[in-house]
């Protein structure tokens, strides 16, 4: 089998403050990316354990970088900003590590919508919806199921509210937008190691997440005030509520920026 393991840096136990992840310098995140690639590698036994045979895709989900593939155990390494790197084409499920719960979360540590300093929220059909939400449907679209999640506690209760029925770890229960109570980094490797397992097992059990249907209607909130000009040219019928709030309809999924 084929699984596609999409990473991000705020999940991991130990991580709680934004000095940890929003930086570039290698030096103020190598604790942060030592912890992620430990559980990313505890994804990947996990997996082996069920299929010793598995072809494995780790895609370095977090912008200013979050692995380094010499830390990584056998897989196809992806790094950030991989032009095409979400397209799912025959893999049998996508996995998440690392993950931090949507903008707006109530004691979620460092949870935001991609883009942490400017995006306020996302909406897709009424519905606010996060990096979760976004890829696995993503992934449901192209028929590929999401079957596992580690991150905090918010994160894994987002997951289940789009998938009711993924595997979910969490590493660390959120207090508040840079604190949380975190697992041993060691247990939460072997509950990572684990929970992949039995993802891997029940993968039939858990269909592509296709919640949301088409017409979509995508909602964007931010900060500050947006440049109206830079949508221009997109495709999909684009109006702005007001001027930090963008809105596509399309039927399209592959017209949002999600």
């Amino acid at each position: 089998m084929k699984f596609f393991i999409l990473t991000d840096l705020e999940g991991p136990a130990g991580v709680d403050r934004f000095s940890q992840t929003r930086t570039t310098s290698l030096e103020d995140k190598a604790e942060a990316m030592m912890q992620l690639a430990k559980e990313v590698n505890a994804c990947m036994e996990g997996i082996r354990s069920v299929d010793a045979a598995a072809e494995i895709v780790v895609w370095d989900g977090h912008g200013s970088g979050g692995l380094r593939e010499e830390d990584l155990q056998a897989c196809t390494y992806l790094p950030p900003r991989t032009k095409a790197a979400f397209e799912l084409e025959g893999f049998d499920a996508l996995l998440f590590v690392g993950q931090h719960a949507m903008a707006g979360t109530v004691f979620a540590p460092l949870c935001h919508t991609y883009n942490s300093r400017s995006v306020n929220y996302y909406k897709l059909n009424g519905c606010f919806i996060g990096e979760f939400g976004a890829r696995a449907l993503s992934a449901g679209y192209q028929g590929v199921p999401t079957i596992f999640l580690s991150g905090d506690d918010k994160a894994a209760a987002e997951a289940r509210m789009f998938v009711p029925e993924i595997e979910t770890v969490a590493t660390k229960l959120g207090t508040g937008l840079e604190s949380a109570v975190h697992l041993d980094k060691e247990e939460a490797c072997r509950r990572i190691r684990e929970g992949a397992a039995a993802a891997v097992r029940r993968r039939n059990e858990i269909p592509p997440f296709i919640g949301l249907k088409p017409p979509f209607v995508f909602e964007a909130g931010y900060y500050n005030e947006i440049d109206q000009s830079a949508w221009s040219g997109r495709a999909g019928e684009i109006t702005f509520p007001d001027t930090r709030t963008v809105r596509i309809v399309t039927d399209r999924l592959q017209d949002l920026p999600i």
